[in-house]
């Protein structure tokens, strides 16, 4: 009974002691949440995230979505959207101003960063005067010190859907000013560019004056407008001009276009709402971002720029259909799939023996193993082709054994036999295709157009899938 009793006592004590020291840390009144262990595992994701150095950024705006659906440990900055310029350099009221309180405080909790996105597709026409006066120009900084000192704000994200030629280095003093004022103050300047040839007009001095650049590689077109071979595309752009990677910031939707009205968008999680898969791009007349895709643009940010940014928050589905859950998934563990499963829906490369790509050729030649880079016609989606079968999908055809009687080709409008193959890893990770003849499909190391005629496989019917 003692020793009993001793050991109570010590237990009581020990507990004490923790309580003790817990009230030390507390102010009066305080009590602790259940929540906050919960909280504390996703700022301990949240951090994880951060030290990475890299950035995943969604857009809010200020007509959709509620704060407390967001999901704070996936991202490191939300841009609250959009404050619209006035022609000298002020801005107009600020639409749904408690939202954006509420956005700051929720955000901060989590050590995400919370910016002012000024502008927008048609918000930003007053910058064609604020540019062009230093007077403006300087109004416009002034009041976005202001806005973000009155609104705790980390920062000034600038949208204006986009300068003429003749505006660039107008557009540049600008962005210097403002970025000079905002870097004095410990806060972020940055601005989102068109995705491609048009982004000509951004002065390629911005790039040492921003802290990063978000590509908006979408709206290339009605339907499938946001494609993985557009997404390389654009970055490649902006990473030839010069922009380093670190601040290469890709771009993705989480919207689909409808190909029968210009301009006409709809939301992924209505799209799933109306029976869309999550796991593919396209659904009746629309065209979108699955997770598939997302998760290879994911790997391309990560293998190529400095981060990702999504329009917009509001517009993702939630659980396991979930865009920015895929993307963090990505983000944490790499894109890679397991054991033999084909990676259905998601956009590849394929090198043979060689150290060449296979081409798809666009579908006007035979297919040849001999590029020394993957662009556009070297990427191929993988299809579920049912009962086990995949096949290969490149610029909207589909890849053919021609069984095994002639060179194959990439050049069908649809899937039949021809067009289904047996997808076998290898111990090495490496993969063979089997045709429906049986035969396997031959690089020919790139010394001639391939085939599909092999019955037995080695180096030169393995190929490594990037």
């Amino acid at each position: 009974m003692k020793s009993l009793k001793k050991m109570f006592f010590l237990l009581a004590a020990g507990i004490f002691c923790c309580l003790s020291c817990t009230k030390q840390s507390e102010k009066p009144g305080d009590k602790i949440e259940p929540s906050s262990i919960a909280n504390a595992g996703a700022d301990l994701q949240r951090s994880s995230l951060a030290a990475t150095g890299f950035k995943v950024i969604g857009y809010l705006p200020t007509w959709s979505g509620a704060v407390n659906d967001i999901q704070f440990s996936k991202l490191t900055h939300v841009n609250y959207a959009f404050l619209i310029p006035t022609s000298t350099g002020g801005y107009q009221s600020i639409e749904n101003p408690g939202k954006l309180s509420d956005l700051v405080s929720a955000a901060h909790s989590h050590q995400v960063k919370v910016l002012i996105s000024v502008g927008g597709g048609g918000g930003g026409n007053a910058f064609h005067s604020i540019v062009a006066n230093s007077s403006y120009r300087t109004n416009f900084v002034n009041s976005m010190i202001a806005f973000t000192d009155q609104y705790n704000l980390d920062g000034v994200d600038v949208d204006w859907e986009y300068p003429g030629t003749s505006e660039a280095n107008n557009f540049y003093l600008l962005m210097q000013e403002l970025a000079s004022a905002m870097h004095s103050r410990g806060k972020l300047a940055s601005i989102a560019v068109i995705a491609n040839n048009d982004g000509n007009t951004i002065s390629g001095n911005l790039f040492s004056v921003l802290d990063y650049i978000q590509i908006m590689a979408y709206d290339d077109n009605n339907y499938q407008h946001s494609t993985y071979s557009s997404a390389v595309n654009s970055l490649h752009f902006w990473l030839n001009r010069g922009l380093p990677a670190s601040k290469a910031i890709l771009g993705v939707p989480f919207y689909g276009r409808d190909n029968r009205y210009d301009y006409a968008t709809k939301n992924y999680n209505e799209l799933l709402d109306m029976g869309a898969s999550p796991n593919a791009d396209t659904w009746s007349y629309y065209g979108y971002n699955g997770i598939p895709t997302i998760r290879s643009k994911t790997q391309l940010a990560l293998d190529e720029g400095g981060g990702i940014m999504m329009w917009e928050l509001s517009g993702d589905a939630t659980g396991s259909t979930s865009l920015l859950s895929a993307i963090d998934d990505v983000v944490q563990n790499g894109n890679s799939q397991p054991g033999n499963t084909p990676p259905i829906g998601q956009v590849i490369a394929l090198k043979g023996f060689n150290g060449k790509y296979v081409s798809g050729e666009n579908g006007m030649d035979d297919m040849h193993c001999d590029r020394v880079t993957a662009q556009s016609w070297e990427h191929f989606t993988v299809m579920d082709a049912g009962g086990g079968k995949i096949a290969l999908r490149s610029m909207g055809k589909y890849v053919s054994s021609e069984n095994g009687t002639q060179p194959i080709t990439c050049n069908r409008a649809a899937v039949g036999d021809w067009e289904k193959f047996t997808w076998e890893v290898n111990p090495d990770g490496t993969v063979f295709l089997k045709g429906n003849n049986g035969k396997y499909i031959s690089s020919e190391n790139g010394t001639q157009a391939m085939t599909c005629n092999r019955t037995t496989p080695s180096g030169w019917e393995a190929f490594t899938v990037n």
